[in-house]
């Protein structure tokens, strides 16, 4: 039993709707910040000097260190202006089977939460991320892979001007290699996004490679998470995700000679399921350029400019971008009284060829201008550009 002396400053909507047969979950996510072992910087200090405490974590290689962070409350952590010195890094091990981040929360933090760097295989699971700076679940050089961000809950992720130019349009979880699992992760009130493919031609930073191509590489699991309250997008696929066998060659087919591999790159079918996405005040979901990209099972509402939107497809064969099953809605009990003026989109459709919607249930877009469907994504205005600014 929760008892109030005073009236709430805000609106709480706790609410699953109904619309047709399918739920539509809108109920507000609620975290525990306190645990029994407390990690802190200075309580009267820190926050004036943006600097914090850190757990840095470092080896020589393949699980060469096994780090186990579970359940363990972190405030006042990280430093700004510092480069590394994030509230949990991991800092360029490789594999790293044994470790695991469980349990944890980290709140009012002035550099990330939890950073991947180098770091493949970890587990992120069923932590509170609470009031941090910049990206909070940080994949960094785009060589990260097999690492499972499972169960977490970020929320009123920050922007910051004291990292990289991202950081100022900052994502709950920031993702620059696409082949990690992303599983019943929740992200509410970012000042950008929640979840921000932001793949790179190459790896970056300290593991720069041009034999590394990420944008090409094969999507991991995504399956489940929720998205809502974003100053933007809930996810965002960014410049290219086109996974294909071999993902530094071109795709290219020649009948004549169909057993060179490098003539005969089959692109990868990439599969996210069960988005929910809701309140943003651009886009549930957008897909800026994609090949074989598929989205199953999302669910939308409320959002400002448009429910899913793709704007540039790729096709081979027959392998092209879906909408397989959705609800998308309009307006619901929830919606705030922005909408009033607003028109939006259930779909925004790309504009390119090579596109698909499939079961498609529409609701509630009979006010304004608003329509299920919108055609030819950004041909009035610009895509964003490689900052991330939009």
């Amino acid at each position: 039993m929760l008892t109030l002396d005073q009236p709430l400053l805000y609106k709480h909507f706790a609410e699953t709707q109904t619309f047709g047969s399918e739920t539509i979950d809108m109920r507000a996510e609620v975290g525990l910040l306190s645990r029994n072992v407390v990690y802190r910087g200075d309580p009267e200090t820190s926050s004036v000097n943006q600097y914090g405490a850190t757990i840095f974590m470092h080896s020589m290689g393949d699980d060469s260190l096994t780090a186990r962070i579970g359940y363990v409350e972190l405030t006042d952590v990280g430093q700004a202006f510092k480069l590394g010195r994030y509230a949990i890094h991991f800092h360029m091990i490789g594999n790293v089977h044994n470790s695991y981040i469980k349990g944890n929360a980290v709140h009012q933090g002035f550099n990330r939460a939890v950073t991947l760097h180098g770091t493949s295989f970890l587990r992120v699971t069923d932590n509170v991320v609470y009031d941090v700076k910049g990206h909070n679940i940080f994949i960094e050089d785009a060589v990260e892979r097999h690492n499972q961000i499972h169960r977490n809950l970020v929320m009123m992720t920050k922007r910051s001007m004291s990292l990289l130019n991202t950081d100022q349009t900052p994502a709950s979880f920031w993702i620059t290699n696409p082949d990690n699992d992303f599983t019943d992760n929740h992200a509410a009130g970012s000042d950008r996004y929640s979840y921000w493919y932001d793949l790179q031609i190459n790896a970056i930073g300290p593991s720069a490679s041009n034999e590394i191509c990420p944008e090409n590489e094969q999507v991991g699991i995504f399956r489940g998470n929720h998205a809502h309250s974003n100053g933007r997008y809930g996810l965002r696929i960014f410049h290219n995700m086109i996974p294909r066998t071999f993902p530094c060659k071109p795709i290219v087919y020649d009948s004549s000679n169909p057993a060179d591999p490098f003539w005969q790159n089959p692109i990868i079918t990439a599969n996210f399921y069960d988005f929910v996405g809701w309140k943003n005040k651009r886009n549930g979901a957008i897909a800026e350029k994609v090949g074989d990209i598929r989205f199953h099972n999302f669910k939308t509402a409320d959002n400002i400019l448009a429910g899913i939107e793709f704007s540039l497809t790729d096709q081979v064969a027959d392998q092209m971008a879906q909408i397989n099953n959705a609800l998308v809605v309009g307006k619901t009990a929830n919606t705030e009284e922005i909408l009033d003026w607003a028109s939006p989109h259930g779909i925004i459709t790309p504009r390119t060829e090579n596109f698909t919607i499939d079961n498609v249930r529409f609701y509630n877009y009979d006010f304004n201008s608003a329509a299920a469907l919108g055609s030819c994504s950004h041909c009035f205005h610009p895509a964003a550009t490689d900052s991330g600014a939009r």
